[in-house]
């Protein structure tokens, strides 16, 4: 099965030497994603509640732009720069990953580009 890249204008362009998404094997594996706004490229302000949403919006354009959807989601690794966070992440990342929630890793990062709160990654399967 040959590899395939996924891009999309619906989700922020890479600032580096990496793909929005890649398919191989039946799976997705879409690239961390910050609070950036796709279409201003500037960071969503507010709490790490208003960050989360448009983080999980851009992963979310990255899977529909490769046919899938939330529900195809099988695996997220959250990176918070700071765990005092996590409850406010938590609910605005249940209200999208919520119904059958994949298999998740968080923690906390010493650091995320651009001094965001929160940045999420996701494995997907067809």
């Amino acid at each position: 099965m040959p590899t395939k890249y996924v891009s999309t204008s619906g989700a922020p362009r890479p600032i580096g030497p990496y793909s929005q998404g890649v398919i191989s094997g039946g799976l997705l594996f879409c690239s961390g994603q910050i609070a950036l706004d796709p279409e201003t490229n500037e960071i969503v302000g507010g709490d790490v509640g208003a960050q989360t949403e448009r983080v999980l919006l851009n992963l979310i354009a990255v899977l529909r732009e490769a046919k899938m959807g939330p529900e195809n989601v099988v695996k997220t690794t959250v990176y918070l720069a700071d765990l005092a966070d996590f409850a406010a992440m938590n609910e605005v990342y249940g209200r999208y990953l919520g119904t059958k929630p994949p298999a998740r890793t968080t923690i906390q990062a010493a650091a995320l580009p651009r001094n965001v709160r929160v940045e999420i990654d996701v494995i997907a399967a067809y």
